[in-house]
């Protein structure tokens, strides 16, 4: 999942409709290839170009089905997606970030897949990554590429620091950021302010923004409090950077990290190939990962993030078929496989995982705390709750409010999409 990077916003929207099949049939011969539109919503530089060459390798394999490639900005994706599918203009198949999946099911825009080719191979892929694309008991998407996050760090900062190993605890990572600060003359850490950066420390404390076995909202209560007040202390202390509320703060935080500014970082598997391309980590041995400190209860972990394929439930059926052949084609075990080497991203399926893919350090690291990263619960609302107490939180951090202020804001913006949810 892509959290707040900035859009490479080349794709025009006269593009996209003029681009979105919608089951329409438009373009297609009797005699000819069924055609079908993809939106992808990788990154157009590090990502994209991947996709696209297998969209043609697809092709070229597959006489009877022509696949039209577009990447759309992953930012602003959801909305295009959710605009085209309500006006029956939609792509016919959409890489939707696993959040999405869910709501996109409950509104009738996705075709439940179960039974069908492209969950043919159910058993290989990830138990928990499959019922994160389930609603109501049905199956909308075929697990693509999963991610979470961890804190990554430059191994050589550490030492230069004295630090051995990565820190367990919170209270570990703003001691070894002062080391790193009085030793290196780096900075130790620099948190992202975006909501979904700040989950973690809600798991460390044993709690989540809701509760959906009791329909409650738990984001102003005592845990989640005392998890968010450690966030709040993140941004001051020597060592600690402080937070960052421009638009361009992904940007600088990256920048930072992989030019060796700055020693560690929450980040995801995403910014793998990123990493490389920095003076930091030329070398790419240096680039440490490690689950995330933990809160007072022990517990540590972030979200499981990550895409899937999905079916737009408005085209007709042989676009449809077409479109399920893709997508199985997508995410075979050869093509994960040949994603990860391309991307270093991270594939959904344990046949995927082959020696050559975990040659890759970064993607190792991030297999490795993939054990702990926790399923987002199954609410299709879920993460349109990381917009209202982003913008809460970067309140917060900033300094413009205090954080009851901000929890207590956040509290009463998830009761308006969650009108059945108690306080």
């Amino acid at each position: 999942m892509r959290r707040g990077i900035a859009a490479t916003a080349l794709v025009a929207s006269v593009a996209l409709a003029a681009t979105a099949c919608g089951g329409s049939g438009s373009g297609d011969k009797a005699s000819g290839p069924v055609t079908i539109t993809w939106w992808d919503t990788s990154n157009s530089t590090n990502e994209a170009p991947t996709y696209k060459a297998l969209v043609n390798e697809f092709n070229k394999a597959n006489p009877s089905i022509k696949v039209k490639y577009v990447n759309v900005p992953f930012d602003s994706a959801q909305n295009k997606f959710d605009t085209a599918a309500g006006s029956k203009g939609a792509p016919d198949v959409l890489r939707s970030e696993v959040g999405w999946t869910p709501a996109f099911a409950k509104k009738g825009y996705f075709l439940a897949l179960d039974g069908t080719a492209a969950l043919a191979d159910k058993s290989k892929f990830q138990a928990s990554l499959v019922t994160q694309a389930q609603y109501d008991g049905k199956t909308y998407g075929v697990p693509l590429v999963t991610d979470t996050l961890a804190l990554v760090y430059n191994k050589a900062l550490f030492k230069q620091a004295g630090i051995t190993a990565a820190p367990k605890t919170w209270d570990e990572l703003k001691a070894d950021a002062k080391l790193v600060k009085q030793k290196a003359k780096a900075d130790g850490f620099w948190l992202n302010t975006a909501a979904y950066y700040a989950q973690p420390f809600l798991y460390g404390e044993g709690v989540d923004m809701v509760d959906t076995a009791s329909k409650k909202i738990t984001v102003n209560g005592a845990a989640a409090k005392k998890g968010l007040a450690t966030w709040q202390s993140m941004f001051s202390g020597t060592g600690l950077h402080k937070a960052d509320i421009t638009a361009d703060a992904y940007a600088h935080i990256e920048d930072a990290f992989v030019n060796g500014k700055v020693a560690s970082i929450i980040q995801g598997p995403w910014e793998i190939t990123n990493f490389y391309k920095g003076s930091a980590f030329s070398d790419k041995s240096n680039l440490g990962i490690a689950v995330l400190p933990a809160g007072s209860t022990g517990s540590a972990g972030a979200p499981t993030g990550g895409h899937n394929l999905a079916v737009y439930a408005g085209s007709d059926s042989a676009h449809q078929q077409a479109s399920i052949t893709f997508v199985k084609w997508m995410t075979s075990a050869k093509t994960q496989t040949q994603i990860a080497l391309k991307n270093a991203t991270l594939p959904t399926r344990s046949d995927a995982y082959t020696a050559a893919v975990t040659a890759d350090p970064g993607v190792a690291g991030f297999q490795s705390v993939l054990s702990s990263a926790q399923p987002r619960p199954a609410l299709p609302e879920y993460s349109s709750l990381w917009g209202p107490l982003g913008t809460e939180l970067t309140k917060v951090a900033g300094g413009k409010e205090s954080l009851d202020s901000g929890l207590g804001n956040a509290d009463t913006a998830m009761a308006k999409l969650l009108p059945d949810y108690s306080k």
